[in-house]
């Protein structure tokens, strides 16, 4: 089975090999945001992290803390199902969702969308593990996740996919959150996290579950 980072690697060369200017004009967006350090705030290794209540593709409520009664929690933020590196990134945790399930830890995937949006009924038959909306994007900003989305971006979302994150987001049309991931030891506090403003690239699930052996020795 290949590595997530084998799988996005083959996505941005493609698109280079596609779109070579519009990849540039990403190149040149990450890298100012990195210079301005986005994602400095995101909660860090030893932070007690924010508790939330957020509703699932059905609507119903999914509280943090409960989810922490039983164990660890893997929290991912993801920009949407729009998203093709968001797609490679949720299919590569799914397969790897029994050894996290072994661990004895739950996997939380968040993202801005509406809960009737955020999945398709054969994606929500598919994936084992839980997926909320946070519209607004007040839990990725309680975790420092937050991204005002640059223009350029923005314009390529609309007009060279035809993407409206009004719709997708109820109301949300330039926030997104920064693909993070963040493991929560049974007492909420962070015991590993990965943030990165470069979308096209993850956290690597093997490592993932590497830090939550590490938790439960």
């Amino acid at each position: 089975m290949k590595r997530l980072r084998d799988l996005t690697d083959a996505k941005i060369a493609f698109g280079r090999k596609k779109n070579p200017e519009f990849m540039k004009g990403v190149d040149e967006v990450i890298k100012e945001a990195k210079v301005f350090q986005k994602g400095k705030n995101a909660i860090k290794i030893g932070d007690k992290a924010p508790n939330f209540e957020l509703p699932n593709p059905l609507g119903k409520p999914i509280e943090l803390f409960k989810l922490l009664s039983v164990g660890p929690v893997v929290i991912t933020f993801y920009r949407g199902s729009w998203c093709p590196y968001c797609n490679l990134q949720l299919r590569a945790l799914q397969d790897k969702l029994k050894d996290i399930h072994q661990l004895g830890a739950t996997l939380v995937a968040i993202s801005p969308e509406v809960p009737d949006a955020s999945m398709t009924k054969k994606e929500m038959d598919e994936m084992e593990f839980i997926v909320l909306s946070d519209q607004d994007a007040k839990v990725a900003t309680q975790y420092g996740v937050a991204w005002t989305v640059p223009e350029f971006l923005l314009e390529h979302m609309r007009i060279d996919r035809n993407l409206d994150l009004t719709k997708i987001n109820n109301g949300n049309s330039t926030v997104l959150p920064i693909p993070a991931t963040f493991i929560l030891g049974s007492d909420g506090l962070v015991k590993w996290n990965y943030v990165n403003v470069d979308y096209r690239t993850r956290s690597e699930p093997d490592e993932i579950i590497e830090a939550l052996k590490n938790i439960s020795k």
